[in-house]
């Protein structure tokens, strides 16, 4: 195209070229650059917020899988929730039932945070409200399992008291009877072999050759005699086994151990004897409970069956001579 324009003069019957002036110049430049301005801004713009980049579709992608991660592990927290609220259950209604403990309060366990707004920093973003939800439940877990950790703690120490407390109750005939022969009188009113009057019998007596191991029913120490009597018992020992539980044995032929000593179940403190008021070789046994008599009869559980418990309560329950 020719850069030089002409134009046909009537009056001359001729062509003249065209004359523009500067103005007229600058005027057409100037619009021309307003044109081509304005055009690059509409395609800039249309490309912008219309057409996104390759570095902005990596961020779309990896946006989108960081919503169905947050996703995901929205549904995983519920599931762990859920574990959560059983471990809560059983703990509350089984091991503190078993060891005769308070369950934890629902506000301890349930108890909010510090702070006018704490997830404020998670605001001003697209998926705030997914982010924030899923830091909420962070936390709400992250307190439970902190709390119901502590409660396992106690869980533990409290079953460590009460296997110490199991060992130390007597629970086992303090000579060998495994044939349940060896009961000769048990808790109850008795006549007297030696007064001849009608008079309680506060224990069990086992007849057994002199010389008969006697065992401690339990764990605990070897103390002097709390009681205030002692007369007609001859040799005797007595245990406090903690818990509020004492053991007294009389009539031994020897004892086995001091006062002060430590003893466990099944140890051997003395032997059978035929010593104080006593009519004939045999192990008069006490069980005291908070310094109170109580039937020995009761804490015989561990080394018998069912049957055979129910077979020594009723050869306790006859009225059989006492020896003493």
């Amino acid at each position: 195209m020719a850069k030089i324009k002409y134009f046909y003069d009537p009056k001359t019957l001729a062509y003249r070229k065209i004359e523009k002036s500067l103005k007229q110049r600058l005027r057409e430049t100037a619009l021309f650059l307003l044109a081509t301005l304005l055009m690059a801004l509409i395609l800039v713009v249309v490309t912008f917020y219309y057409i996104d980049s390759p570095e902005e579709k990596r961020l779309k992608r990896e946006l989108e899988f960081t919503k169905l991660q947050f996703e995901s592990l929205n549904k995983r927290l519920e599931e762990v929730t859920g574990v959560l609220d059983g471990l809560q259950k059983r703990d509350d209604n089984i091991y503190r039932v078993i060891f005769e403990a308070d369950p934890i309060p629902t506000s301890i366990r349930n108890a909010g945070f510090g702070g006018a707004n704490r997830y404020k920093m998670l605001e001003g973003y697209n998926n705030s409200e997914l982010i924030k939800e899923t830091a909420k439940k962070m936390d709400v877990i992250t307190k439970q399992l902190y709390v119901q950790s502590r409660s396992f703690d106690e869980v533990i120490e409290m079953a460590k008291k009460k296997s110490k407390m199991m060992a130390s109750i007597p629970a086992i005939q303090p000579i060998s009877n495994d044939d349940l022969t060896r009961i000769a009188s048990g808790y109850g009113y008795r006549m007297h072999p030696i007064y001849k009057v009608v008079k309680m019998h506060a224990g069990m007596d086992f007849t057994a050759p002199t010389g008969t191991p006697i065992h401690s029913t339990g764990d605990g120490k070897v103390v002097k005699n709390p009681f205030g009597t002692g007369s007609g018992y001859g040799n005797f020992v007595v245990i406090d086994h903690g818990y509020g539980y004492q053991t007294l044995y009389a009539h031994m032929s020897k004892v086995d151990v001091v006062i002060g000593q430590n003893v466990v179940r099944g140890e051997i403190i003395g032997y059978v004897g035929n010593t104080g008021a006593s009519t004939a070789p045999h192990l008069h046994y006490e069980v005291f409970r908070n310094g109170e008599r109580v039937n020995p009869v009761n804490f015989f559980f561990n080394d018998l069956s069912p049957e055979e418990y129910q077979q020594i309560i009723l050869l306790s329950g006859q009225e059989n001579q006492s020896f003493d």
